[in-house]
């Protein structure tokens, strides 16, 4: 046992991280478990009858890609990060190629395939490891406090607290079951986290999920085993050339890679930064294998019939715990593998009992705003910008566009030329250009 933990430690560089095997473990149990929603999520969406997805063979293509695009990130960048099907994206993929453009769903998976080999290219190319280290600190900052309420959101209308209605949104229906569960994991996990009890946010998922039974709103299976279903109805469904060469096909691609890689950049931010992974100029090290990780993740997600893979937000919740290796990520991808086989048991976890961990997780990554110098207006205004257009749009990569046309005008109108990088420039043209022309 000792050797096997030993073997572990030299592998990840758990001491040299200040953790231990078991927190890691206990962090990849509690990242796993506040996204095993994507696992019901993903497949029902794409499922539905205006989409025409097997939605069978769609919850097995997400948790076979999310294992792998995981594993890798943990194996080769050491990293505990857990990979997944983007939510965004995904709503992309269903809602504005296939319904919006009137596409198939094979144009869609072409796209996610084309837009995966062109990431590929990009990160041994470096330019995706450039493009995170142009950013200006309090941009950074600024994207970790707006992943930090955007997390928030996601957990406080997943669990009903929060609707649709009013001007925006208004208060959800507080007499539900479910909304009276998430306030109470969240007090109840609040209080945990306050006595700093190790495990905190698992404990206060599989809390919840127990008082959800009494309630109706945590759903007992009949079955907690079954066999994994086959991806034949969607795996390497692909379209031909005469769909490929067209300019629709560039718009879903673009589109996919501009989410893509602006959503990483932010959500990398945030959650190296949670995990004290970032150095003294507040670069990654070793960032490259975390995009090589997402990009060879999209690719297998397109060849067995799923959306665009990318790095959750969610881990968060995991890092919370104290993750800061790749054997966080790996004990996610086991879970994933699990999961295969015990679907029914582990998608009973209603999102009640994951809400509360977003919030908790959303509160401890808006602390960084501290970090944002708001003297200096053109630092202040963009920063300000990015952290509430997150939330708002319900999109990270939103939130740095308009947070870097804010930065790169304010800086010029200023005369303050010499901040700004030929990248920042080069970039805010390209931005404006999406607006006009998309």
């Amino acid at each position: 046992m000792l050797s096997s933990q030993s073997s572990l430690d030299r592998l990840f560089k758990i001491k040299d991280r200040g953790s231990d095997v078991k927190t890691e473990i206990t962090a990849g149990i509690t990242t796993f478990m506040t996204i095993a929603y994507l696992l019901a999520v993903i497949p029902n969406q794409l499922g539905i009858p205006e989409i025409g997805m097997d939605k069978s063979s769609v919850f097995t293509a997400t948790a076979l890609s999310a294992l792998i695009a995981t594993a890798l990130v943990g194996i080769i960048g050491n990293f505990p990060f857990g990979l997944a099907p983007s939510m965004g994206l995904n709503a992309f993929f269903a809602f504005s190629i296939v319904i919006g453009m009137g596409k198939s769903w094979q144009f869609a998976l072409t796209a996610v395939l084309i837009a995966g080999i062109i990431l590929v290219i990009l990160t041994l190319l470096k330019v995706r490891e450039a493009l995170f280290d142009v950013i200006p600190s309090n941009l950074k900052m600024a994207m970790i406090v707006g992943i930090g309420l955007f997390i928030t959101f996601i957990g406080l209308k997943n669990a009903g607290i929060v609707a649709s209605g009013g001007a925006i949104l208004e208060i959800g229906n507080l007499k539900d079951p479910a909304v009276f569960i998430a306030l109470i994991g969240i007090i109840f996990t609040g209080f945990l986290m306050h006595k700093n009890v190790k495990g905190a946010l698992l404990i206060g998922i599989v809390a919840a999920t127990l008082l959800g039974i009494p309630f109706g709103v945590t759903k007992l299976p009949t079955s907690p085993i079954s066999l994994p279903p086959s991806l034949a109805p969607t795996a390497f469904k692909f379209v031909g050339m005469d769909q490929v060469l067209t300019a629709d096909m560039a718009i879903a691609v673009f589109t996919f890679l501009f989410v893509a890689i602006f959503d990483t950049i932010g959500t990398l931010v945030g959650l190296a930064s949670k995990a004290n992974l970032l150095d003294e100029n507040e670069k990654l090290p070793g960032i490259n294998k975390a995009y090589i990780s997402d990009s060879i993740g999209s690719i297998v997600a397109a060849c067995l019939g799923t959306s665009f893979i990318g790095t959750t937000v969610e881990s968060a919740s995991g890092i919370s715990e104290g993750g800061k290796t790749g054997l966080t990520a790996i004990s996610t991808s086991v879970l994933f593998l699990i999961a295969l086989f015990l679907s029914p048991l582990f998608l009973v976890i209603p999102s009640a009992a994951t809400s509360p961990v977003l919030v908790i997780v959303g509160l401890l990554m808006v602390s960084a705003v501290k970090e944002i110098d708001f003297n200096d207006f053109t630092e202040g205004l963009p920063a300000f910008l990015t952290i509430v257009i997150m939330p708002l749009s319900y999109s990270i990569a939103e939130g740095i566009v308009i947070g870097m046309i804010a930065y790169v005008g304010l800086k010029v109108l200023t005369g303050k030329f010499k901040e700004i990088s030929p990248v920042m420039y080069i970039l805010s043209i390209i931005f404006i250009l999406r607006i006009i022309f998309m």
